[in-house]
C-alpha cells in the first residue's frame, strides 16, 4: 500500500509561497483557513506545490508527541510536496492521511536576502576625562545599523516563530545597541587616549571599535548577522556647565604645554647653533692649518736648494756640537786613573774633522754655485762689498711638464743626479722659447765639471 493514496474527489491543493513584497518572517496559512483554528490553520493537504525563491528559505514546523520536528526547504525550490523531498514527512504522516487527509504543519519563510536598517540613538549621558574626572560632558550618539539573517537554524532557535514581531524584534535591537555604544564610548577616552574635548572629532575610531564589539554579541543574542554600524554624529553639550569647566582646565593645559614647547625649541635651537659655530671655527682651523702646511711645502719645493743646504747646516750644527761634548768629556776630564782618555778624543777629533770637512765642502760648493766662480779665482779685496749675486733660476722639462725654476746649484746636482743632460730643454726669462742645455752659454760649465773617462790601461 502506497504512503498517500489518491486525494479525494473535489478536494483541491494548496500553493505554499509568500508573495509579500518586504519581510524578514512570515507565516503562510491555507486558502480559506481563520487564524486561531489550528486544525485548518496549518492543515496542508498532500500534494500541493512549494515555491521558494532564491533568497528564502521556507521552515516547516511539525508538533509531534515527541516534540517540534523541522524541515527547512532553501530556493530557489518550486515542486509537489513528496516525502522524498521531505525527509521528516515520511516518519510523522502515517496511514490515518491516506485518502488526501491533510497533515499538520506551520510553514514560515524567511528572507534571508533582506537587509534590515535600524537607527538607533543613545540619549545624552555624562562622558568622563580620564585626567579630570570632577567634570561631566553631556553627550549624545546616534546612528544606524544593519543586519541580516544568515544562520537561520540559529535565528529559529533563539526565537519562536509563531510569536514573532519584526516591530517588536526591531526595538530589541535598537535598546541593545544603545547599551552597547554607550558603554564603548563611555570608555573611549580611557582606552584609545582621545581626549574628551575632541571626540566629536574621533568618529572613524569610534565606529570601528563599535561595531568590533557589537558584532559578535548580536549574533550570539539575536542570530543575526550585522553588516554596517554607522555613527553619524557625537554631539556634546557645549553649553553645560561641565563642558566649559573642562574647556577652561583644557585651555590653560594647552597654552602652558605650547609655552613649554616653545621654550624646549628654542633651547634646541640654540644649542645646534653654538654646535654649529663651534663645528665651522674646528673646520676653519683645520682649513687653515692645512692651508699653512701646504704652502710651506709648495715654498720648501720652489726653493730646494736653500732648504736643502738649512738642514745640513742644521745636521753641521748638530754634529759640532756632539764634538764639543765629546772633547769636553773625553779629552779634559781625567779617568779614574787621573790621566786622559785617549780614546774618546780620537773619537771626537775623528767625528769633528768629518763633519767640519763635509760642512766646508757644502759651503765651498754653494759659494761656487751662488757665484759661478771657479776655485782658485781671485776674491775681491778686502773692505769692498762685492755686488749682489744674480739670481739665475731655469725652467727644465722633466717627463714632458716644465718643473722649476732651479737655482744654478740646483741644475749642478741634477747634473750630477743625471737628471739634467745636454739634451734637457731649458727656458728662462728672457729667452723665447725652449732650447737645449748644451746651448746655453751659461750652463756649459755644469756639464764641462765631469770626471772625463779613465783610458785604456796599455
Amino acid at each position: 500500500m502506497a504512503l498517500f493514496g489518491k486525494p479525494k474527489a473535489g478536494g483541491f491543493m494548496d500553493e505554499i509561497r509568500c508573495d509579500e513584497p518586504s519581510y524578514l518572517i512570515w507565516k503562510w496559512h491555507p486558502a480559506g483557513s481563520q487564524a486561531g483554528n489550528n486544525n485548518r490553520e496549518n492543515a496542508i493537504r498532500w500534494g500541493s506545490s512549494l515555491r521558494v525563491k532564491d533568497g528564502e528559505v521556507a521552515v516547516f514546523v511539525y508538533n509531534q508527541k515527541n516534540g517540534i520536528m523541522q524541515d527547512f526547504i532553501e530556493g530557489p525550490y518550486d515542486e509537489i510536496i513528496k516525502t522524498e523531498n521531505f525527509p521528516v514527512l515520511a516518519s510523522i504522516v502515517g496511514l490515518a492521511y491516506q485518502g488526501g487527509t491533510p497533515f499538520q504543519a506551520e510553514v514560515y519563510f524567511i528572507n534571508l536576502a533582506r537587509v534590515v536598517q535600524i537607527p538607533f540613538a543613545v540619549p545624552y549621558f555624562d562622558l568622563y576625562d580620564p585626567r579630570y574626572l570632577d567634570f561631566g560632558v553631556p553627550t549624545a550618539v546616534r546612528g544606524k545599523l544593519t543586519f541580516n539573517i544568515a544562520d537561520y537554524q540559529g535565528f529559529i532557535k533563539l526565537h519562536r516563530l509563531a510569536s514573532f514581531d519584526l516591530n517588536a524584534f526591531q526595538t530589541q535591537i535598537r535598546d541593545a545597541m544603545s547599551r552597547y555604544v554607550k558603554s564603548i564610548v563611555t570608555n573611549v577616552p580611557a582606552e584609545k587616549n582621545i581626549p574628551v574635548m575632541q571626540i566629536e572629532r574621533a568618529i572613524a575610531p569610534i565606529n570601528e571599535a563599535v561595531e568590533a564589539n557589537v558584532r559578535e554579541r548580536f549574533e550570539r543574542d539575536f542570530g543575526v548577522n550585522i553588516t554596517a554600524v554607522d555613527i553619524n554624529t557625537i554631539e556634546v553639550d557645549k553649553t553645560s556647565e561641565g563642558y566649559q569647566q573642562l574647556k577652561a582646565v583644557t585651555q590653560d593645559l594647552v597654552a602652558a604645554t605650547v609655552q613649554a614647547q616653545t621654550e624646549v625649541n628654542i633651547k634646541n635651537m640654540q644649542d645646534m647653533q653654538r654646535i654649529n659655530a663651534k663645528n665651522m671655527e674646528e673646520t676653519m682651523r683645520i682649513q687653515r692649518e692645512e692651508a699653512q702646511y701646504a704652502q710651506r711645502k709648495q715654498t720648501q719645493s720652489s726653493n730646494f736648494a736653500a732648504y736643502q743646504l738649512e738642514q745640513q747646516a742644521a745636521v753641521g750644527i748638530a754634529g759640532a756640537e756632539a764634538l764639543g761634548q765629546m772633547g769636553a768629556n773625553g779629552a779634559t776630564e781625567m779617568s779614574g786613573g787621573g790621566g786622559m782618555n785617549p780614546a774618546a778624543m780620537m773619537t771626537g777629533m775623528a767625528m769633528g774633522g768629518a763633519i767640519g770637512q763635509n760642512m766646508a765642502g757644502m759651503m765651498n760648493g754653494m759659494m761656487q754655485g751662488m757665484s759661478g766662480q771657479q776655485p782658485g779665482t781671485q776674491q775681491p779685496p778686502q773692505g769692498m762689498t762685492p755686488p749682489p749675486i744674480p739670481n739665475v733660476a731655469y725652467h727644465v722639462v722633466q717627463n714632458g711638464q716644465a718643473a722649476g725654476p732651479f737655482d744654478m746649484a740646483t741644475l749642478s746636482q741634477m747634473v750630477s743626479a743625471g737628471t739634467l743632460t745636454k739634451d734637457t730643454l731649458v727656458w728662462k726669462q728672457g729667452m723665447a722659447d725652449w732650447v737645449k742645455a748644451e746651448t746655453v752659454q751659461e750652463l756649459q760649465p755644469l756639464f764641462s765639471s765631469s770626471v772625463p773617462p779613465v783610458p785604456p790601461q796599455a
